[in-house]
């Protein structure tokens, strides 16, 4: 706060305990203001919570890495709070793409990822107990349940004329998962359109052949993966959805991208 009023700033701080109240700041901010700037300092969850809050096309948004993982502020090569405020005090922003995922009459944006299936089992299945204590390994701890109770449930993600039987899918809006990892190289934030990585082996080993891949950052590679380029897609079953490390519901959604949804600082 008080490197952003000795830079010319008057900032207005809201402190929020739950998404219900960061998506209210937002909308409360961009209601009352014209062309707010929202400085969000957590973790990857609140950030989208914000941005579900927001009335697309009239905020400028800017993160600070408070969270667990962080994968916006990686993307953004934004790696510590002194680089974020540095960032925010030259003022340089971009139009950000985001991701809708509508089920029925509910829609629910994301900046980041949405996965169905193993991602999303594993993500469902982390409990806040062990977030809060472990972190990172919250999330190790419910992929070792998942792996153990393995699910073989298929489904068909569709795209334009294209139909894939997969196991799992990750649409990917930016090229990073989980920290670090280069999940989904040639995806941006700042293009409007989707990598969309299928992974159509069912079977534990075939995933374990991707992580070479992975730790070599060359992203999910190998037999058994399938990656192409989309706008809009259906994803067809009835596995669980997760959206920027939280848990959303299950499938079968529709998702599309929306570009120029907000400007971000970079």
């Amino acid at each position: 706060m008080d490197f952003l009023v000795s830079h010319g700033f008057t900032p207005d701080l809201q402190e929020v305990d739950t998404p219900e109240t960061a998506a209210k700041c937002a909308q409360a901010a961009c209601l009352t203001q014209q062309n707010p700037l929202i400085i969000v300092g957590a973790g990857d969850g609140t950030i989208n919570a914000v941005v579900n809050g927001l009335i697309p096309g009239t905020a400028t948004l800017a993160v600070i890495p408070f969270g667990t993982s962080n994968v916006l502020c990686r993307e953004l090569e934004i790696m510590s709070p002194e680089e974020a405020l540095e960032k925010i005090a030259a003022g340089l922003s971009r139009n950000l793409c985001v991701g809708c995922i509508e089920k029925g009459e509910t829609k629910r944006t994301f900046l980041l990822m949405a996965g169905v299936g193993f991602d999303g089992c594993v993500v469902e299945g982390v409990r806040t107990k062990e977030k809060r204590l472990l972190k990172k390994g919250a999330y190790f701890l419910s992929a070792l349940r998942v792996l153990q109770c393995w699910d073989k449930t298929r489904f068909e993600v569709v795209s334009a004329s294209r139909v894939i039987d997969c196991h799992s899918v990750v649409v990917c809006n930016g090229a990073k998962y989980g920290g670090n990892i280069l999940f989904a190289p040639g995806a941006s934030l700042f293009e409007p359109e989707f990598q969309v990585v299928c992974v159509t082996d069912q079977t534990r080993i075939g995933y374990l052949k991707t992580l070479p891949g992975l730790l070599a950052g060359r992203g999910l590679t190998g037999p058994g993966i399938h990656t192409f380029a989309a706008r809009e897609l259906e994803i067809r079953g009835t596995k669980p959805l997760q959206a920027d490390g939280d848990y959303y519901f299950d499938a079968p959604v529709r998702i599309r991208a929306i570009p120029d949804y907000l400007k971000i600082i970079v």
